[in-house]
């Protein structure tokens, strides 16, 4: 065998090696100071492309030279030349060339195609934007779908929601259920997580709770959260969860009962300015079985208002970090007057307080029950 055939031979091994991941290899065919660079090399590129194979196209040897072409392939599961992984597989094309002393390879360079190789990941970035895109499209058509069309009519009452998604779709609902002796099942909640599988468990909450309230109308807010909870906790992912407020009004005494399943305490502002949370204790819904919800209850005098919200206002961030925060909620809940609307004085204090270039980081989510007052 001449001496090119045997370098050829070598190179063909080394290869073959390469594809198996045995990095000992290296040390078999390659020169001490060469074996250690290439195995860095092949090393880095392994952490991109964990399944990396190379296959020569043409092969040729002059002297103590071995050059090839050669395209290899792998799927792109790690960081690599500072692009976060796709998972999807890129194809390397370009040229190796390696010096062999002593049947022992002591000098290699490589050329790649880096355009073809950028334009590559340039694509697969491309493609898995359009996903993305794709698949908030989808959520926020889910989320759409599950909350009320109209908003109910009572006389007497002025029930005001107002909902604004951010751009990664959340999990937050509200919902009215239409009870009988002309009682209203009022629910606001979010679901945790973002995007298709928030939307998905919300829906399949608003679902629950319509349900729930319907085929047992005599039912009590913490009845009609306790079995919830249950059939939500079989049904959804388990590092998932839906905080929920229920209450339900009877509109001609204002007599409210409620019961809290982890969420943000809603608000009740009295006529003399006083600003109440609404407190009942409860667990989130699909966390723990056998859960019990306390209930509790009041009465919503002329001109009081109960404001249900989600966390999307208190955890608004300021330029400088500074969060909305509950404390300022409350405030504004026990200032407002007869003038405007409380949700169009909480939505203005909100765009002054994160400013022009604020960046909705959740759904915002308000939804307030006044009674009016009374012209007798």
């Amino acid at each position: 065998m001449s001496l090119e055939e045997e370098n050829k031979t070598i190179i063909n091994r080394l290869t073959e090696a390469v594809n198996r991941g045995d990095f000992d290899a290296f040390d078999e065919y390659c020169a001490p100071d060469n074996a250690q660079e290439l195995k860095d090399s092949i090393a880095e590129i392994r952490r991109g492309f964990p399944d990396y194979h190379i296959n020569t196209v043409i092969q040729i040897a002059e002297g103590d030279v071995v050059a090839r072409r050669f395209v290899a392939y792998g799927t792109h599961l790690g960081e690599f030349m500072g692009i976060v992984p796709t998972g999807e597989q890129v194809t390397f094309e370009g040229v190796l060339m390696d010096r062999l002393v002593d049947g022992k390879i002591v000098e290699s360079w490589a050329g790649v195609y880096p355009d073809e190789l950028m334009e590559q990941f340039a694509t697969q970035e491309e493609r898995k934007r359009e996903r993305v895109e794709q698949e908030l499209r989808v959520a926020r058509r889910i989320q759409q779908a599950s909350l009320p069309k109209t908003t109910p009519t009572l006389e007497g009452w002025q029930i005001s929601p107002f909902y604004r998604p951010a751009r990664e779709v959340g999990g937050d609902f509200y919902d009215f259920h239409l009870l009988s002796e002309g009682r209203l099942g009022v629910v606001v909640g979010d679901a945790t997580g973002k995007g298709v599988p928030a939307a998905l468990v919300m829906a399949t909450t608003c679902g629950m709770l319509q349900l729930a309230a319907q085929s047992s109308d005599s039912s009590s807010p913490g009845e009609v959260l306790e079995g919830v909870n249950e059939t939500l906790l079989a049904r959804i992912p388990s590092n998932m969860f839906v905080t929920c407020f229920y209450a339900i009004l009877d509109p001609k005494s204002g007599h409210l009962v409620y019961a809290n399943a982890g969420h943000d305490l809603p608000y009740l502002r009295r006529r003399g300015g006083d600003c109440e949370e609404l407190r009942a204790r409860g667990m989130p819904l699909g966390l723990m079985p056998d859960m019990r919800y306390e209930e509790k209850e009041t009465i919503l005098e002329d001109g009081e208002a109960t404001l249900f919200y989600s966390d999307g206002l208190v955890e608004a961030h300021d330029p400088k970090g500074e969060m909305f925060g509950f404390p300022r909620l409350r405030e504004l809940v026990a200032e407002h007057g007869e003038g405007k609307s409380l949700e169009e004085i909480l939505l203005e204090e909100l765009y002054s307080f994160v400013g022009e270039s604020w960046e909705q980081e959740d759904d915002i989510t308000l939804l307030t029950l006044r009674r009016s007052v009374s012209q007798s």
